[in-house]
């Protein structure tokens, strides 16, 4: 393995130890009226890596030494709760309303599954 692959490998390992699946659904809350909370993050990185290594030149002068460098920026932005009371969930955003028809019908999934269910409850 050559320098430049050390470089990237160790950067990615460090990304990998800060975004995990923790990150991003993070660990329940449970409040002591008995309803759980499920923080919802949104995770965003960035990834850049370079370096060179130079050959020697002619006339017998000693090769350039290896250089390189990476960086990584990651943003953590909280998007949404997962609201579990019962038997029933939904989806609390923190971020402003959506935007687009499908994140509009997304939103809406939890409350038509209620209603079916509770018109399910009321023929039975």
């Amino acid at each position: 393995m050559n320098e430049i692959s050390d470089v990237m490998k160790e950067t990615m390992s460090k990304i990998k130890e800060m975004v995990d699946v923790n990150t991003i659904v993070g660990s329940p809350i449970t409040t002591p009226d008995g309803v759980t909370l499920i923080p919802v993050s949104k995770v965003t990185f960035g990834f850049a890596a370079g370096g060179s290594d130079g050959k020697a030149k002619e006339g017998g002068k000693p090769p350039v030494r290896f250089g390189a460098g990476s960086g990584a920026g990651v943003t953590i932005s909280p998007v949404a709760f997962i609201v579990l009371t019962g038997e029933n969930a939904r989806l609390l955003y923190v971020d402003p309303p959506a935007n687009t028809a499908v994140d509009k019908i997304i939103d809406l999934v939890p409350q038509v599954v209620d209603k079916i269910k509770e018109y399910k409850e009321g023929k039975e």
